[in-house]
């Protein structure tokens, strides 16, 4: 298998991306996930595609000139426009998750796209309790930026309804930690967060596009934020949405599972 690591110059920053594969051209997306929490299942989807996986701008290798500029949607949209450009390779099939679903629905009317699987995205402005969870966004920022690391976690894990085991929040945001994590995390809730799940897409924009577009649902994410927000996207679009296997990040925690099902839908089935 063919793999790549390269960068992309642009105006305001340099973009890290990973090339491996060979085939139709599959783009493999997150927000604030980087390239390589998609390693596992692109290596087994470039069996049968080229499959380019980034870091999002000012993420991990991918460092902005303005450190203190906010990521929005479309940015990062505009982003992916120029890698595909960059590779020659398109149209493309785009699959995001969280964040990075939010991106692939921004880039859903660019002719350079012909399938967008926007798994999960958390898209607040679609549910009637929108001003709540911005207000609950807002206290989470707050929290996080005010020095309460763990609180600002508990705080947004409460609100996405994802049910943590006793102790795995200290765990995991507690402690020595990656200085990289720290700083990518520090700017998930700096210039990330708000633009991300604030962002409205224009509905009837994308129930016209060309692109086939799809939305995608955890099995085992049900009753959380992102299961209700991309039901009422799905339900906007008037379109039936498509289960994955596993939960928010079924990809990464069981790619084995996870791919075939989404080869599948790639396919139209």
């Amino acid at each position: 298998m063919n793999h790549t690591v390269s960068t992309l110059e642009i105006a305001d920053a340099r973009l890290h991306y990973e090339v491996r594969g060979e085939g139709p051209l599959l783009v493999l997306v997150g927000a604030p996930m980087d390239a390589r929490s998609f390693a596992a299942a692109a290596d087994l989807l470039a069996a049968d595609h080229t499959v380019l996986t980034t870091d999002p701008r000012g993420i991990n290798r991918s460092p902005l000139h303005d450190p203190g500029q906010d990521s929005t949607p479309e940015l990062r949209a505009d982003d992916l426009s120029r890698l595909i450009t960059h590779l020659d390779a398109g149209p493309a099939a785009v699959f995001g998750s969280s964040g990075g679903a939010v991106t692939a629905l921004a880039v859903a009317r660019s002719e350079q796209v012909h399938t967008v699987i926007a798994h999960e995205p958390p898209l607040v402005e679609l549910l009637e309790d929108r001003e709540q969870l911005r207000a609950g966004t807002d206290d989470q920022i707050a929290t996080y930026l005010g020095g309460d690391v763990i609180g600002a976690w508990t705080k947004f894990m409460a609100q996405a309804n994802i049910a943590m085991p006793e102790g795995a929040i200290e765990m995991m945001f507690g402690g020595e930690r990656d200085p990289q994590q720290v700083a990518d995390e520090q700017r998930w809730f700096s210039h990330e967060l708000r633009g991300t799940v604030s962002w409205q897409p224009d509905l009837a924009a994308l129930r016209s596009v060309r692109a086939r577009v799809v939305v995608g649902i955890g099995e085992d994410s049900t009753g959380q934020i992102c299961d209700r927000t991309s039901t009422a996207l799905a339900a906007a679009l008037g379109i039936e949405p498509t289960m994955f296997p596993g939960g928010h990040i079924g990809f990464a925690d069981d790619p084995d599972r996870f791919v075939p099902r989404l080869r599948a839908v790639l396919h139209g089935n």
